[in-house]
């Protein structure tokens, strides 16, 4: 872990999922409740990379809701794999991330952090799907800027540009807490914010279920636990 002065910030933006949510133990399961009927044979490792490539294409293109870009990215893989997804199957691994479960430690950050700071999430992710997310968290955030909301996905600036536009909290005060290098740190660092980063894969090989990237992340912490233990102190 490295050290910052916490003092220069009043509000912290988070990530969601990859972050607060597991999205990788909740797309595994909405994955294997697919391929294991089929008697597909493939490791975590291995299918969490082949989505993340088939969701950064989706979201790179045009705007398409999250249920969407799901379904688009599950076709994708499953294509990849040798077969076509049933149309009830595509639509059950749509609205998995209702199930997606927080990580353990979460909900406990969240609260503590809010004690000492104004909290907001920027997500790409739709609307329902982030608030059924948000009851798992427990948390009331200030601001909430998804996905449906700027019609776009990080990397994309849009979003942190529309961040800025409704966080009543100047840019130099905000530090945007992050799991995906890709996704958030980079984009992030190159509008000039201070980032953190939660290594939650600092024990596993490879990025998941984010692409692969390099960023400088203004402090490094292996949770959310650690990252309150450091930013209350």
């Amino acid at each position: 872990m490295t050290e910052l002065d916490f003092t220069r910030f009043d509000a912290l933006t988070f990530d969601c999922y990859g972050t607060l949510i597991d999205w990788e133990t909740g797309i595994v399961a909405a994955l294997r409740a697919i391929l294991d009927p089929r008697s597909i044979v493939a490791g975590d490792d291995e299918l969490l990379e082949r989505y993340a490539g088939q969701e950064a294409a989706a979201e790179a293109g045009p705007y398409l809701r999250y249920r969407e870009v799901l379904g688009r990215s599950l076709g994708g893989l499953c294509a990849d794999l040798g077969f076509e997804p049933s149309a009830d199957e595509v639509t059950r691994f749509s609205g998995s991330v209702a199930d997606w479960p927080p990580f353990d430690d979460s909900v406990d950050a969240l609260s503590r952090l809010q004690t000492r700071f104004r909290l907001g999430v920027i997500t790409n992710c739709d609307d329902d799907l982030f608030a059924a997310s948000n009851r798992r968290l427990g948390v009331a955030f200030d601001w909430v800027v998804t996905a449906q909301q700027v019609g776009s996905y990080k990397p994309d600036p849009a979003n942190f540009a529309f961040a800025f536009e409704r966080i009543d909290v100047p840019p130099t005060r905000i530090l945007h807490v992050a799991q995906s290098l890709y996704h958030d740190h980079v984009p992030a660092k190159a509008l000039g914010m201070s980032t953190a980063w939660i290594d939650r894969r600092h024990d596993k090989p490879g990025s998941g279920a984010t692409p692969a990237a390099q960023a400088q992340p203004d402090l490094t912490a292996p949770s959310m636990v650690a990252f309150a233990d450091l930013a209350l102190a």
